[in-house]
């Protein structure tokens, strides 16, 4: 039987490349998609140089026909798609007054909508036991006043999920996003890796214990939490 194959959507250095490597720890081939093609042969190889087989497909995830072609294209070649995490965000540095409506549709499309793109693409691939997990983030309950839109996305992601895991959850299929409660950084409470870690457990969990939203706030690796 081939390796379960997850397909990390915002591949970047912090918590894409982590999640990627923790899945791949774990006996899972990775597929990264990301926009610079640059950066993301760059990850791709150094997850292989650790051992981990990995493939990349460059992509602006808010080309839909392209992202749907990208994870049809890695689907097909496995046979099957056992998790999706999605990871990408928008930040544009304006408060509510300064951004324009079209400025935030658009990071909405980017940090939200494409996470349906993604999951219809993948879903023909998906059995059931398969996974969708997304980055979530503090803001959504608590905006940044100097970058609006971002907290709009969290809210709208957060919901996305919980919606996605209503529909699939008949299929034994299960979505959940984990609310990361703090600033990213390496080194710290919120690392990525740490941050990778519970995004792993939280997908392992049996379906009749899921939750659609899981809190990280850094106290220790093993600091997840069930939303309320």
């Amino acid at each position: 039987m081939a390796n379960p194959l997850i397909v990390v959507i915002g591949a970047g250095p912090g918590i894409g490349t982590a999640v990627a490597r923790r899945f791949g720890q774990a006996g899972y081939d990775c597929a990264l998609v990301a926009r610079d093609p640059a950066k993301l042969e760059s990850l791709g190889r150094q997850l292989q140089s650790e051992g981990l087989t990995t493939g990349w497909s460059p992509v602006d995830v808010t080309d839909s026909d392209a992202l749907a072609r990208a994870i049809t294209a890695f689907a097909r070649q496995s046979g099957e798609v056992k998790h999706v995490h999605f990871n990408p965000s928008a930040y544009t540095d304006k408060d509510a007054l300064e951004l324009t409506a079209d400025e935030l549709l658009a990071d909405v499309r980017l940090g939200v909508a494409s996470l349906l793109t993604a999951v219809q693409a993948a879903r023909p691939f998906m059995q059931p036991g398969a996974r969708v997990t997304a980055t979530g983030g503090g803001s959504a309950d608590k905006p940044s006043k100097r970058a609006a839109s971002l907290g709009v996305q969290k809210a709208a992601l957060r919901n996305l999920v919980t919606a996605l895991d209503a529909r699939l959850a008949a299929d034994e299929i299960r979505a959940c996003s984990l609310t990361v409660a703090g600033t990213i950084r390496p080194g710290t409470a919120f690392d990525p890796a740490l941050i990778a870690e519970a995004i792993y457990t939280a997908s392992q969990s049996e379906s009749e214990f899921w939750e659609a939203e899981v809190r990280f706030d850094g106290r220790s690796e093993h600091s997840s939490t069930r939303a309320d």
